[in-house]
């Protein structure tokens, strides 16, 4: 009991980070300094207006001082960090690694939210979620993984570029197949993909009027998260599929 409480509240730290990491990073601003202040009014938060979703839900999503609203993104991100965190606790009864993987996930959840918004992805995000993927498994074979699917993905990128004369996938791409590799193998790592590419097609054919260009980060992320949860529903119906 005292693990998961933990590790929820955890995540809900570490989420407070990430929305700080999401509104700085792609403006190329410090995480560190100024501290955290209204994006409006521009004053400086107290103490207990920075607490993790519980400050949101006390103020009402209005800022303190200019009652301003304060974006839902903020609650949102915590909320879905501890999330991540609760469920990898859930599967693994492990604290150790429901803090890595989990972390991973958090991680892959501010690149989402980046990609989405800002259409780049910070290396000082993506890299350490790539680090720490490399540690989920024995580590040569994790290493070999991911450097597998980051070759082939790269491979990919040219092909496609070549054929669509034009770039059609970035360099954070190919680091996200790295991750995906060294966290689930080939075999499920291949599976996430195509889950991946699925979805994609699915939101690219709802929004394809609208003049959006999609990211591919957050359905690769998403991909990841289906397949890791589901690994072993997924290998049985492929063994069922190929006997």
């Amino acid at each position: 009991m005292f693990e998961a409480v933990f590790i929820l509240l955890f995540g809900l730290c570490i989420g407070s980070f990430l929305n700080v990491a999401i509104v700085r990073m792609p403006r190329h601003q410090s995480i560190n300094l100024p501290a955290s202040h209204c994006p409006t009014c521009l004053h400086p938060l107290r103490w207990h207006h920075n607490i993790p979703l519980f400050s949101w839900l006390f103020l009402r999503g209005k800022c303190a001082f200019c009652n301003d609203r304060i974006s839902v993104q903020y609650p949102l991100v915590e909320l879905g960090s501890a999330l991540l965190y609760g469920l990898c606790f859930l599967r693994l009864q492990s604290l150790t690694q429901a803090l890595l993987i989990g972390t991973i996930f958090a991680l892959l959840l501010a690149l989402s939210m980046i990609d989405l918004r800002y259409k780049a992805v910070p290396d000082a995000l993506s890299l350490p979620a790539l680090i720490l993927a490399f540690c989920t498994q024995e580590p040569l074979q994790s290493l070999q993984n991911g450097l597998l699917l980051m070759g082939a993905f790269t491979f990919l990128r040219f092909g496609i570029s070549a054929l669509a004369k034009k770039e059609v996938m970035g360099e954070a791409d190919i680091i996200i197949a790295g991750i995906i590799g060294a966290v689930l193998g080939i075999k499920l790592g291949l599976v996430a993909i195509y889950i991946s590419a699925l979805i994609a097609l699915v939101a690219f054919m709802i929004v394809r009027k609208k003049g959006y260009e999609l990211p591919f980060i957050p359905f690769l992320a998403l991909g990841l998260l289906l397949t890791w949860f589901f690994d072993l529903p997924i290998l049985h119906v492929m063994e069922f599929m190929y006997e």
